[in-house]
């Protein structure tokens, strides 16, 4: 793959590769005609070729990367496909590329990660000689890092598979953004990053994720067209997969966001990069006192307790704590005055960008009054290779523990942002996932996107739903919000799970529901039981396939991006339709902006996104042909409230029942209804 030869071959037509008796049905994969994955390759090569938007949902086992693969491959011309995980994107370059490749011969293509995946050499050298490794582990990491860099030709770290994702030594040594020499770095010919965009330049399909996507489109916007700005090189269309991520994904990378580990890691590299630099004496008393005053700041801010809150007090913050805000801005202009003054250095002018950048950001967080902003502040715990809201931590789940303090800005509405920077500037782009609609309608992701003017497609999945799946309602269920839910539905999911013989995930919308249910179940249940949070995601999805009779307890992380096919996974339980949390700043934000606009907040924007959820959690069960399984939601909402029928109406046409006898003749059939 990436090879720099030029491919003169005729790639096959899409009818002689997809049709029955082409080149597919001749593939060691199980082959059976899919008329939908033709269907939507033929949509893909006609939006490609016409230079028209095309939005398509494409139900589980359609088949739909190779639907958008050959299609992109045949234009000739370069084509950025973007996932909404690293796994698919892993998938894509590690497993389906090279099956295409076994039955079109080499093809160029290749695959790009953040920077912050890449290991610096610049910064290796430059920490060689520098005493700020902590303890024997970073000094043995280190030790391997440098033995690694020699034979490498990535430089990507997950060629390290001993290195703990939690690493602080990595962040030392990657190659992000904010410590980048450019070309007037000594090691600008070997850099990883130069490497990768060579390959990038010389290959027909790009494979990236939603973060680097956007990421990167974040940077040219900061740069204003820079020529060195980003590190994608310029395509004919993108094709985003799992597109139902972009709008969070999007809003991450068009807001703002200032912490103290920002501040903490400006110092420490100011530190690392100009120690012993000419001219640099003065700069370890101003780094420390960056540090203190940083401190201060993040103390100082109005925040109750951890978790997400709107910062609703910045001017009485500026009123009664202006101090702090103001000698943590001075003494950023104080080491960006003693940056300009170093003359010589070629760190230099890479950390004073870096510095003006952050007091940039600072004064808009803290002055500013964009109109389409939401302001709020979120603290999180770390530990364990995990970081979420301290809140929602399971209790126990880390041995050491750190806060980090957050300050966001968040854009209210990405339509108008997508539209000017996506849409309006690269000539195709296909959306495609198979959760986009509602109610057989994409209105509401159009809506959400700024897309106005595409063409749509829905295909059917593949499976056999109503054979396949059976979704139990148990009646008579309190609403969630009563107190008596939570016994009610512990019950309920003993009675699914004694019938099912464990092997479910237990999907919930919040930390201590699902740490509550999990605490009730534990001393009734004989399966083992597996806890969100315990150990990190892969571990705990690796633990549930190799362990019979499995019960894992999810949230969020759960709900996507998790293909478990078979047996071990025959059941799901969801605990409650996926209403975004209302008091959440930016879902507040969102629900008064279109109150004020004259629409609906809960069923213009909290109906259709849950829905997306549901239909993302539901979609665990079945990932393949063979598999089958029960689905189990324990809200009575879905059927006692108007707005219920909008999720019935927009689920796959599963099989439905409010009796548990069903269930256990469902599987007493083995599994066939």
């Amino acid at each position: 793959m990436a090879t720099s030869e030029t491919i003169t071959r005729a790639l096959p037509t899409l009818h002689e590769f997809f049709a029955p008796g082409g080149i597919l049905a001749g593939s060691s994969l199980p082959y059976e005609y899919r008329p939908g994955q033709l269907e939507m390759a033929k949509a893909v090569e006609r939006a490609l070729a016409e230079r028209r938007h095309l939005i398509v949902e494409a139900g589980t086992g359609t088949g739909k990367t190779l639907a958008y693969l050959l299609p992109a491959l045949r234009t000739g011309q370069r084509v950025i496909i973007s996932t909404g995980t690293k796994a698919l994107q892993d998938q894509l370059f590690f497993r389906d590329v090279p099956f295409l490749e076994t039955l079109l011969g080499p093809l160029r293509v290749c695959y790009m990660k953040g920077r912050a995946n890449y290991l610096c050499r610049h910064k290796l050298v430059t920490l060689r000689d520098q005493p700020i490794l902590s303890g024997l582990e970073e000094i043995d990491q280190y030790k391997q890092i440098s033995e690694w860099e020699q034979t490498t030709e990535t430089g990507d770290r997950a060629e390290l598979s001993g290195m703990p994702e939690s690493s602080p030594l990595w962040n030392k040594l990657d190659a992000r953004t904010d410590a980048c020499l450019g070309s007037t770095c000594p090691d600008y010919r070997r850099c990883f990053i130069t490497e990768m965009r060579r390959r990038a330049l010389e290959s027909d399909i790009i494979i990236v994720n939603h973060h680097l996507f956007f990421a990167d489109l974040s940077v040219r916007q900061q740069a204003a067209g820079a020529p060195d700005a980003g590190i994608l090189p310029e395509a004919a269309a993108v094709i985003f997969d799992e597109a139902h991520e972009l709008e969070e994904v999007a809003s991450n990378y068009f807001g703002l966001s200032v912490s103290n580990v920002r501040f903490e890691e400006l110092a420490r590299d100011t530190d690392a990069m100009l120690r012993g630099k000419e001219g640099a004496e003065r700069m370890p008393a101003t780094t420390q006192q960056l540090r203190e005053r940083a401190r201060m700041f993040f103390a100082g801010l109005p925040i109750a307790g951890d978790g997400r809150q709107p910062f609703v007090g910045r001017e009485e913050f500026l009123e009664t704590s202006g101090d702090l805000y103001m000698a943590v801005r001075a003494t950023l202009k104080l080491l960006e005055a003693d940056m300009e003054g170093l003359t010589g250095v070629d760190e230099a002018p890479g950390l004073r960008k870096r510095v003006a950048r952050l007091r940039t950001e600072l004064e808009f967080l803290l002055e500013s009054n964009a109109s389409n902003m939401v302001y709020w502040m979120e603290r999180r715990i770390v530990g364990g290779g995990s970081e979420r809201s301290s809140s929602s931590a399971p209790r126990g789940a880390f041995r050491s523990q750190a806060r980090h303090t957050f300050l966001q800005a968040t854009p209210i509405d990405v339509s108008e942002l997508l539209h000017e920077m996506v849409f309006d500037q690269i000539p195709t782009v296909v959306l495609t996932s198979a959760t986009l609609t509602v109610q057989g309608g994409f209105e509401h992701m159009r809506k959400r996107l700024g897309l106005s003017e595409a063409r749509e497609l829905v295909v059917p999945s593949h499976f056999r739903y109503d054979k396949q799946a059976l979704l139990y309602l148990p009646p008579n269920m309190p609403d969630p919000r009563e107190p008596d839910f939570p016994e009610a539905a512990a019950e309920c999911i003993r009675r699914v799970l004694e019938i099912t013989r464990g092997r479910a995930f237990c999907l919930f919308t919040s930390y201590s529901q699902m740490r509550d249910l999990y605490e009730r179940l534990l001393p009734v249940l004989d399966f083992p039981l597996l806890l969100h949070g315990t150990a990190p995601r892969k571990a705990l999805l690796e633990q549930f396939r190799d362990t019979p009779n499995a019960v894992l307890f999810g949230t969020s992380s759960f709900w996507q991006g998790v293909d478990v096919q078979g047996e071990a996974l025959s059941c799901v339980i969801i605990d409650k339709l996926p209403f975004a949390v209302p008091s959440d700043p930016v879902v507040a934000a969102r629900m008064k902006a279109i109150e004020e606009a004259g629409g609906k907040p809960f069923f213009d924007y909290q109906v259709p996104a849950a829905v997306l959820t549901l239909k993302q959690g539901f979609g665990r069960l079945i990932r393949s042909l063979e598999d089958r399984g029960v689905l189990v939601l324990l809200d009575p909402r879905v059927r006692r409230q108007r707005y219920g029928q909008t999720f019935l109406a927009s689920l796959p046409p599963y099989r439905m029942t409010a009796t548990i006898t069903d269930v256990e003749a469902f599987f007493e059939q083995g599994g066939t209804a």
